[in-house]
This record gives structure tokens, sequence and C-alpha cells, in this order.
């Protein structure tokens, strides 16, 4: 059900990974000739890929995809509920002559409506086509072998060093032929993917079990979180504490993609200093690391507070990192401090200026979490009142909505059947504060028959998280994202079949029914 609900949010749909099957290559049985390598090359297998298993709209991890019907995480009762198929035919690689077709429709005359799958050949009708392949690697990935007691020490010779060669051996046996190199597998980021660093993974501090940081917490892609913790700490040791150190946050590079070569470095955007008493000062340079040390018995430039803004751009890859430190002191009173941490996330576009792209909207589908955003660049000159307003049409719209429909088809004069939207907004205490994200969490849940569950929207939060503007200086810029996003969370209560109630017999006798006995 993929009712749009029109809340003009600046929102941008992720474009879905593409996935391929996993073939099963059979191994040579022994080695192979210079002869017979060289007709392997001359008249190569038929491509491997299975259309079957093949699924572009597969966002979701082991949950069904709205109106995705090669998805394998959908049943018979999910199927019933979509309108459409948003992908009604799958294929392998287009510039084959002849290949297998994997073919998804509806048939919505059934009762309830069922998934029609089929698998047809296709043929291309161009005529600059591949006929045959001479590599059968190059348009699928091969499953890799499974260890075993037989095979541990051949395996541990060929993928044991640093780096290695998948291509067979045949490429090799002919000298005088160009090495021929092993098509290149695209990587990106997905969803909740935790976000690759040289060493292991962005960290994010977090509280597990207790109120203590626990610094084993990845930072998902496109996950925005906030988190809040408390770390042991003393003057005397601060120097070796990692974890209180700006080098312990930008030290490591982050992987522009998965398994990727490219790295990008964590830049630092702003050091806020702030007192014992609780005094924040922004501070002029940002380029000099400020690290731990013991002044006046007292223990300064520790980490209070870590900001991360990643830019990212439509093909899932990371292109620009920044953190925001907050720096503090402690005292040798101290026993503990409070860190706080957080991730956002901005997709990169042509235009990244929020004053440019006004107006631009994007409807909500329902279903589909979405995320996006823009840049905002503030100057001296900028006066807080208009900046807010500006913010709040940019980020709401013009003609925010007050309601919005529990069901794909509720009419305008069913009163019940509209969800008043709520309202929220988090703030600093400060006398001027901007709109920087607005949070919109649709609650739905199922209901009806079922066989025929609907999905009912329930509540709907619109959440303004605003942020402190500090007065520049004159000639100084700063830059600020922007986000809207939008998150559907399920609240079904688990089913239970509904049976009508025994019927009762309210007979009434005489009042002398049993004279004379009683």
């Amino acid at each position: 059900m993929a009712a749009a609900l029109k809340l003009g949010a600046l929102l941008l749909l992720l474009l879905p990974p593409f996935r391929a099957a996993e073939p099963s290559v059979e191994p040579a049985a022994g080695a192979e000739t210079r002869a017979a390598a060289r007709a392997r090359l001359r008249s190569g297998p038929a491509p491997v890929t299975d259309v079957a298993k093949l699924c572009v709209c597969d966002l979701l991890v082991a949950q069904c995809d709205v109106n995705c019907c090669c998805d394998p995480d959908c049943s018979a009762a999910d199927f019933s509920l979509f309108t459409t198929c948003s992908v009604p035919i799958v294929t392998g690689d287009s510039r084959l002559c002849s290949q297998k077709a994997a073919i998804y429709s509806l048939d919505v005359e059934a009762n309830p409506p069922e998934r029609i799958f089929k698998v047809i050949d296709q043929v291309n009708p161009s005529v600059f086509c591949i006929h045959t392949t001479n590599y059968k690697q190059a348009l699928s990935f091969s499953s890799p072998e499974m260890p075993t007691s037989e095979n541990f020490d051949q395996l541990l010779k060929q993928f044991g060093s640093a780096s290695f060669s998948a291509e067979p051996d045949g490429w090799n046996m002919n000298t005088g032929a160009q090495s021929l190199s092993d098509a290149n597998e695209t990587y990106r980021y997905e969803y909740g993917v935790p976000i690759q660093t040289v060493d292991a993974f962005l960290r994010l501090p977090s509280p597990v079990v207790s109120s203590w940081c626990s610094d084993a917490n990845p930072a998902g892609f496109l996950v925005n979180q906030a988190t809040k913790c408390i770390r042991s700490v003393s003057v005397e040791k601060c120097g070796n504490i990692q974890a209180v150190s700006m080098l312990f946050y930008t030290n490591s590079s982050i992987l522009a993609v998965p398994k990727s070569s490219q790295m990008v470095n964590i830049t630092v955007q702003s050091i806020v200093v702030q007192s014992l008493n609780g005094m924040r000062t922004l501070l002029n340079g940002s380029d000099v690391l400020r690290l731990p040390m013991i002044l006046d018995e007292l223990c300064i430039n520790i980490v209070l507070g870590v900001s991360y803004h990643i830019t990212y751009t439509d093909t899932g890859e990371i292109i620009e990192a920044a953190a925001s430190f907050v720096l503090g002191a402690i005292n040798k009173e101290a026993l503990s401090i409070q860190q706080s941490f957080e991730i956002s996330f901005t997709q990169s576009t042509s235009n990244q200026d929020c004053l440019a792209v006004q107006g631009a909207r994007t409807p909500i589908l329902f279903g589909y979490n979405m995320i996006s955003g823009c840049k905002l660049r503030i100057t001296a000159a900028m006066k807080c009142q208009p900046l807010t307003q500006t913010l709040l049409d940019l980020l709401k719209g013009q003609s925010f909505p007050e309601y919005v429909a529990s069901f794909g088809n509720s009419q305008a004069q069913d009163v019940l059947d509209w969800v008043p939207i709520t309202h929220l907004h988090t703030s600093e205490q400060s006398s001027c504060q901007i709109p920087v994200s607005l949070e919109i969490e649709v609650k739905w849940t199922k209901y009806g028959s079922l066989v025929n569950p609907q999905a009912r929207i329930v509540n709907v939060t619109a959440t303004i998280t605003t942020t402190t503007l500090k007065q520049l200086p004159s000639g100084r810029e700063r830059t600020i994202p922007v986000t809207s996003s939008v998150v559907f969370t399920d609240i079904s209560s688990p089913a239970e079949p509904g049976y009508k109630a025994w019927p009762t017999i309210n007979a009434k006798l005489p009042f002398d029914f049993f004279f004379p006995f009683v």
C-alpha cells in the first residue's frame, strides 16, 4: 500500500541495492593443459545468474518490503496487501542476447489477491548483444569454497596472503596473451550497515547494561543516533584514558565504501570549551588537536561531547566526515564525567544550499523510511528571528497538514478516519534557537481480518529539533546541516482469532411453576 502522505517534507528516497545471485561453480577435475585452457577461452559456459533469486527492491533485512513482489521475506498474506509490483520484471544482464527473465504480477481478481510468478526466455532485439561469454564469473559472483579438513591447506596457500588473485589458472597459462582482470564488484553502504574504518568501524559510545560507556557500539549508515553515558576518569590518569582525547575520535579514517582503499579523513569542524561552571566558548581555530593535560591540579581538554556529521552521495558513498567537540575540565574531586555523542547524515547533491532548494518537495510513501537534508551557511549579518522562520518554512513547507488519513482510501467526510499530527519541540535554554531537523514518526497497525488485514495509521508525530545559534564575529561564517526524516513503526499486536459468543437463553417461567412443591 504505497499511499502517499502529503506531508511535504524534504526527503529523498534511497535507491535499492542490486543483489546478485550466488551460483554454484563446479571446480575443474584435475589440472588443465594449455590446449584445454585455450579451448575453454574460445567457448565459455553460459551465464549462471539465477534471476529467480535476484531482487533489486529488497531493502529491509528480514522484513517484507512494500510492493516488492520478489522479496523472499514476504508471505502470501503480505502479497494480498500489495497494490502493484514495483519491479515487474527481473533480468540478469541486459547485454545478453538471450537470457531468463523473472516476471512478477498480481492477480487482483483473486480473493485474497495473489502474486503470480513465472520465468520466461527473453530475447534481446538489439544487434549489439553478447551471444556467449568466455569468462563464467564475469556476470555473477561465484560461491566461495567451504573449507574442510581435506582442502584447508590448499585454501590457506591460495588466500592466506595479504593479496591474492581470483582469476583461474587458465588465464596465466598463455604468457603471450594480456592478463585479464576479474570483474570488479561494486560496493555501497546500505541503511543500518556499520560504517567501516581502517581499523574496524566508526564507534559511537553508548550505555549498554548500565549507564557506563561502552565503545563497542558501531555507528550505522543513515541511522541518526544520540547517546549519553558515564565514563570513569581521574586527574592523575586523564592523559592515559583514550576515550577522553580528541585523537580517539579522529585518528581513524572512514572507508568511502565498504572494502575499499579510498579513505575519508575525519576533520574537526568546531571546538567548544566548557568551563567548570558550565560556561561554553567557541574557539576560533579548530585545526589544532587539543589533547588532555594537567594544569593547576585540573585536567583540561577532556572530551565531553562529540557530534559527527557524515555527507554521502546517492550511490551510498561517504565523501565527507566532520566532528564537532565539546571539551571540558575536571578537578581532583571528580570521579566520572557524562559524555554525549551524536551522528547525523546529509546527502550530497548538486546544490546543497538550503536557501536555494526552497519549494522542492518529495511525497512520503507509506512504509518507506527516508532521510534527506541540505547545508545552511550562516553569516554574522543573519538575524535570529527571520532565520528561524525561514528554516521552519524550509522543513515544514508553506502548508504543513494537520491530519493524516488512517487508510489509503479514507474519505474527507469521515472525521474518525483522520489522525491528528502531534507536534513536539526539543530545544535548549538559550536566547536564540534555530530549527535544524524535522523527524516524522508514523505508527501503524494491522487492522481487520486475519485473512486480509489492512494497514491503519494510528499516530503521527512531527518533532522539530533546534540548536543554539551564537553570534558570530564579523566576517566569519558557519555551516550547519539541516535534515528531514520519516520512520514507519509497526505497533501491531499479535493476531488472535475471534469467535462469536454462544447464544444465551433468556426464558422466564411463571411464578407458580413449581407449585405446590415450593
